[in-house]
Parts: C-alpha cells; structure tokens; sequence
C-alpha cells in the first residue's frame, strides 16, 4: 500500500474512532470509552504530522504561484524566502512520518521483569550481575520507574547467581529491552594477586508483563509449593513458610518468590513471573514462525556471545550491536545508560526504515 494511502485509511479511521466516542451509548461505558481512546491516542501522531503535511504544501503551491506570475519584485523575493522555509519543513515531516509510520511494538508501554545470571567466571560474574543490577535499579530511579526484587539468589560475597527484578513504569519494555543479551566484563578481581585481568558474563532477560487475557492459564496446569525462604548460608530468614514455587506442568517452566513476607504476595509476584515467561516464549514461537528459525534470548551464557563488553582497565564500555564506544564507564555503571539504549533503539529503527522502504 502507498503511503499515501495508508496515511487517507489512518486519518480515516481516526474520524471514525472521534465519531464513535461521541455516540451516547458509547459515552457511558467507561471501558468502551477508554479502549477507543487509546486506539485514537495511537493514530494521533500520524493524523497530526499528515494534516500538517498538507497544509504546508497548500502554502507552497501558493507561493510557487507568486513566484510564477511575477509582478511586484519585493512579493517574489518574500515568497521565494517562504519557499525556501517550506521545502525545508515539507523534508522535515517527510522524514517524522516515515518514522510515525513504522510498526509499533504493542508491548512497549509495559512493566517489565528483568532477569540476570551469572554466567561463566564464577564469583566475579556472580559480582559482574550484582553490578548490573545495581546499574539498573539507578537507571529505573533516574526514570522515576518503581523496582522491586522477585527472588535472588546471592553468592555469599555482595554478588548474585540469580538475580529477578519488576520494573513498573510506562515505557519501561521500550528501553529495557535492548538489555537483552549476554554481558561481559574485564577487570582484575579484588583476589587476584598478579594483576591479570578476568573475564566474566553474565545474561539478561528482559520480559514484558502479561495479563491474565493474553496468557490464560488453568489452576490444573500448576503445581504450587510453599517453602521457608533462605539467605544466601541456607539459613531459615523466617519461622513461617511464605517463599512459592510455581510449576507450569505442561511447559515445566518454574517462577518463584521469597522476597515478601507474606505467602499471598510472593504467589502474586511468582505468578507474574510465570505469566511473563509464557507470553514470551508464546511471542518468540510467533516470530520464528515469521523468522523461519527461533532465536534464544541470551544465548548460552559463554565468553564468546556478547552484546556488551565493559572494560575496567580502559574504562570503556563498548556495544557489539552498533559499534559504539563510550569512555565513562562509572557513570555507566551508575545507570547513565540512555546514550547506549538511544544509539541501538536509532540502529533498530533505521533497519525498520530500510525495509518499509524496500516494501
């Protein structure tokens, strides 16, 4: 479809959703009201940009003809300058609706569920994933996003083997997941005596929340075991057992939860966990269905696989995807991430752009 067909069916369909949310009958049911003002709401840019779009073309084609005509040679220079000021526009919008108009990820605007684990390099990426954590808790706060801890599993030395955090905040999917993917750091171990530098990894996932529509699931499916949650020594933290274990017997996919006190909010949190997890791997058998051949999230946690490299000797964080390099790697660390997320999120989007062009 051209685009500027596709740009008469969006505007149209916008009229049409303005319309429906004038009717009466619609008008009194609140969750009608809302789901066609969030439809409209997602059309709104592209309405804007296109009426926009024409009403600088209109200008242009009159002062084109002024231009034409001649006449009064003080009104020509003074359209000429419009013309000018107006083509430059007309590009500018060009470009902002090629963007409007790329596909949207539906999941963008979710909470997400953030999964770190140590992957090899024993204690240090045990360390490594406390590090990452610590690196995106700052960057949820700078964001204003709520963090909370689901389940972690701690090494015994400030590190992490496993690591389950949510991450509440419109717009959190959109930056969190180009988090996805195996990290790797080199740095010289506090233990090493030589100086020799180290190096670890240690894997991300990053799951958008699902809601009980999108992933239906049966209370015959799961297995439920309540359990006394531990520290890190294997000691009892409390009297009463309120730590859960979720199984999904038909995909044998296990959340759990021990961070809350009460049994009922570490269900609440194991269930979201398990919720996620469905709807991911229901998503990624959907794209590799589109793909030919599905993709693992991480890959398999080894030195080899990487999308990130943080370089303590050097100070330098580099990211494989895009070929960037930044020297700053304390304030990396400190949850200044959004010139590395900006710098994929702009890769990502270019390859979008090269493909709807090649439409």
């Amino acid at each position: 479809m051209a685009i500027s067909d596709r740009l008469a069916t969006i505007e149209a369909r916008y009229e049409e959703l303005t319309a429906q949310m004038g009717e009466p009958d619609v008008a009194t049911d609140h969750a009608r009201v809302q789901a066609l003002a969030r439809e409209r709401s997602q059309l709104e840019e592209v309405v804007g940009l296109h009426r926009e779009s024409q009403k600088v073309s209109s200008a242009l084609d009159e002062a084109r003809s002024i231009v034409s005509d001649g006449g009064d040679a003080e009104l020509v220079e003074l359209a000429n300058e419009e013309i000018e000021a107006l083509e430059h526009r007309q590009r500018e919008l060009a470009d902002q609706l090629k963007r409007a108009l790329l596909p949207k990820d539906p999941r963008d605007d979710r909470d997400v569920i953030v999964e770190i684990r140590a992957g090899t390099g024993g204690d240090e990426a045990g360390l490594f994933a406390a590090d990452l954590y610590r690196m995106y808790s700052r960057y949820a706060d700078d964001r204003n996003w709520k963090t909370a801890i689901v389940s972690a599993n701690e090494t015994g030395i400030g590190g992490f083997k496993e690591i389950i955090f949510e991450v509440h905040g419109e717009g959190a999917y959109s930056r969190f997941k180009y988090e996805s993917g195996v990290h790797r750091v080199q740095r010289v171990p506090q233990t090493e005596t030589q100086g020799r530098i180290h190096t670890s990894v240690a894997t991300v996932a990053v799951l958008p929340e699902a809601d009980e529509v999108e992933v239906h699931i049966e209370d015959n499916e799961l297995r439920v075991d309540i359990y006394h949650a531990s520290s890190h020594g294997g000691q009892n933290v409390q009297k009463v057992a309120s730590a859960v274990r979720i199984t999904h017997l038909p995909t044998g996919i296990v959340a759990q939860c021990q961070d809350e006190r009460s049994q009922m909010k570490n269900r609440v949190k194991a269930m979201n966990v398990l919720r996620a997890r469905l709807f991911d791997m229901k998503v990624q058998e959907q794209q590799a269905e589109i793909a030919g051949a599905r993709k693992a999230q991480v890959g398999t946690g080894g030195r080899s696989e990487k999308i990130r490299t943080y370089n303590f000797p050097q100070d330098r964080v580099t990211d494989h995807r895009v070929g960037l390099t930044l020297h700053n790697l304390p304030a990396l660390l400190d949850g200044k991430l959004d010139e590395l997320i900006d710098a994929v999120a702009t890769s990502e989007e270019a390859k979008l752009l090269e493909e709807q062009a090649s439409i």
